[in-house]
């Protein structure tokens, strides 16, 4: 006779959801792209259309909560974040414009800079003498969205970036390795307004 404490398969797709966002325990809940990477790693299945109407009927049947980008189960506990000691991002001003009004960088604009990014040992892995990107999108790192924000047009940075604010326990191969702290020397030489 077949035991019956076994654990059940999720049989629906929106069953696959539900078990794929308690796995994912995240604190703000889970985004639909880390819902598919999940569906697909552990129950072999990627239909995208699907997955994305399953997450809108499970809104809709209140099973699921939606907040921004990102999914809960409905009634479940919420997942406190776990407070985090560890290494924190290090910024020192190497040079600071003398002019007052120069524009200052914020969330949202796009920002051209000009950096060199070496390992702890020295090795330079990276450099570019004109790199744009919009700040505080994640399109960088962590460590460059914190560490550019505030800067004047003219100044210059030097960022001690720890690896959970940089590429993390993957490192970014080849030339970054796992758990990697990395340092920067970041010139901001241009700032638009994102609304530009």
């Amino acid at each position: 006779m077949p035991s019956k404490s076994k654990s059940k398969s999720p049989k629906t797709v929106l069953d696959k959801i539900v078990a794929a966002i308690r796995a994912l325990k995240s604190p703000n809940g889970s985004s639909r792209v880390a819902i598919s990477k999940y569906l697909k790693s552990e129950f072999q299945y990627d239909n995208a259309k699907a997955i994305k109407t399953n997450l809108k009927t499970g809104v809709t049947k209140n099973v699921l909560e939606q907040v921004g980008q990102s999914f809960r189960v409905k009634g479940d506990e919420r997942i406190v974040a776990p407070v985090d000691d560890g290494p924190k991002l290090e910024i020192t001003d190497v040079k600071v414009p003398a002019d007052a009004d120069a524009p200052t960088a914020k969330r949202g604009d796009v920002v051209r800079v000009k950096y060199v990014g070496k390992l702890e040992d020295g090795t330079q892995f990276d450099a570019a003498s004109d790199f744009a990107f919009m700040l505080g999108e994640g399109e960088v790192i962590k460590g460059w969205d914190q560490g550019v924000e505030g800067m004047r047009v003219g100044g210059k940075r030097k960022l001690v970036v720890p690896s959970k604010l940089g590429y993390g326990k993957r490192g970014c191969s080849p030339d970054i390795p796992p758990n990697a702290t990395l340092y920067f020397v970041i010139t901001l030489k241009e700032i638009r307004s994102g609304e530009d």
